[in-house]
């Protein structure tokens, strides 16, 4: 029994399938890709423990309009690549000069700088829609650093095969798109499907997409975005990632002998819940946003940071360790730099929407400052130092 043949671009004859599909989507798919990059390096920086340039406190809905950029336009990109690797299929089975070592040489380039392309883009938005939903299946590696790291490599394939790709991109682009000097052939039959109505199609499926998910950080499109993730339910209109009882705190955030502690230059001051009620307390409108692109609005209360370092004999312009009870994970210590912790709006707060906080949104008390990624948000707070 004979083998079948390998198929050749001849072996795929919808006509829908050509340059001029390809680059029409490839613009929007490449404008994806360039905002969540950029985005994504915005949330990468924001999550580091030191910054030589100090991440702004302001605007303090900042972070949460990054990072709902982010996952939107990951989102996007989906159904853009789906239809921009259908459309250029057939140039997967195009023959490989042998016999001719220039070409051989420029053709393997091309191919081994899509094959980064491809996998990488894969990876980022199968991994990034995965850490949207809070589900990990992988335990060999940390999401952060292997997103950021491949972020790079796929941007860097991307700017290749642009700039290979930019002479037929222009002259595609410029043409027009059912009959292309690529394709000669004639207008497309009554009732079938045209070029410019599979492009039509792949936009509005990704506005579909955006419009399925953007509830997360668009509250007037909640009632539409039947997948958005953490919507504002939790207690205060805010949602809750991890619950005092995942993070092993119930009995110790509980505990009615729960002190503060508060260190600078290794002298400890302590104040008890009641204590923390008796200074002077403010309210703030702030955002939680965090790294999955959820976000909610929040009214908290509390005890202003500021205020309470210099009650410990703290001077201005010092970073601050924030320890959480939580025993374990990568967040348990923060750092919260000196202007975050100067800023009037950064509070221990007490208080959610006119309420003491709940043991999960980290009761007795928890960091909220503007424009900081929600990771950064210590909940269950229990310990501030200042090591100058």
């Amino acid at each position: 029994m004979s083998r079948p043949a390998a198929p050749t671009p001849d072996s795929f004859t919808s006509r829908l399938r050509s340059p001029a599909v390809a680059a029409r989507v490839g613009v929007w798919l490449g404008l994806s890709f360039g905002i969540c990059f950029v985005t994504g390096l915005v949330s990468h920086y924001a999550q580091l423990p030191s910054h030589p340039i100090p991440f702004p406190t302001s605007p303090s809905s900042g972070y949460r309009l990054t990072q709902g950029l982010h996952v939107i336009s990951g989102v996007a990109a989906i159904p853009l690549l789906l239809v921009k690797l259908w459309s250029v299929l057939p140039k997967l089975f195009e023959a490989v000069p042998l016999r001719d070592p220039r070409r051989l040489l420029l053709t393997v380039l091309e191919r081994g700088s899509i094959a980064l392309l491809v996998a990488a883009s894969i990876f980022q938005l199968a991994t990034g829609v995965l850490n949207a939903a809070q589900w990990y299946p992988w335990l060999t590696f940390s999401f952060r650093t292997t997103h950021y790291a491949l972020a790079w490599v796929a941007i860097g394939a991307l700017l290749v095969h642009i700039a290979v790709k930019l002479p037929i991109t222009r002259d595609v682009l410029l043409a027009d798109i059912d009959a292309t000097t690529h394709d000669r052939a004639s207008a497309t039959a009554p009732g079938a499907l045209s070029r410019r109505a599979l492009v039509r199609t792949s936009f509005a499926a990704a506005g579909v997409a955006v419009l399925a998910t953007a509830g997360s950080t668009v509250p007037w499109l909640r009632q539409v975005s039947l997948f958005a993730t953490r919507t504002g339910e939790g207690p205060g209109g805010v949602p809750i990632n991890k619950s005092a009882r995942a993070a092993g705190v119930v009995e110790s955030a509980s505990a009615p002998d729960w002190r503060l502690e508060v260190v600078v230059g290794g002298v400890a001051t302590s104040w008890s819940y009641d204590d923390l009620r008796a200074i002077p307390q403010h309210t703030v409108d702030l955002p939680i946003a965090c790294v999955e692109g959820w976000s909610a609005q929040g009214t908290w209360s509390g005890v202003r940071v500021s205020d309470l370092l210099r009650a410990a004999g703290a001077t201005a312009g010092a970073d601050v360790d924030v320890t959480s009870l939580q025993q374990a994970g990568a967040f348990r210590r923060t750092v919260l730099p000196a202007n975050f912790a100067g800023d009037d709006r950064t509070l221990l707060a007490l208080d959610l929407a006119g309420e003491p906080l709940s043991l999960d949104h980290g009761f007795p008390c928890r960091l909220i400052a503007p424009n900081r990624p929600g990771v950064l948000q210590t909940k269950w707070v229990s310990r501030l130092e200042v090591s100058a």
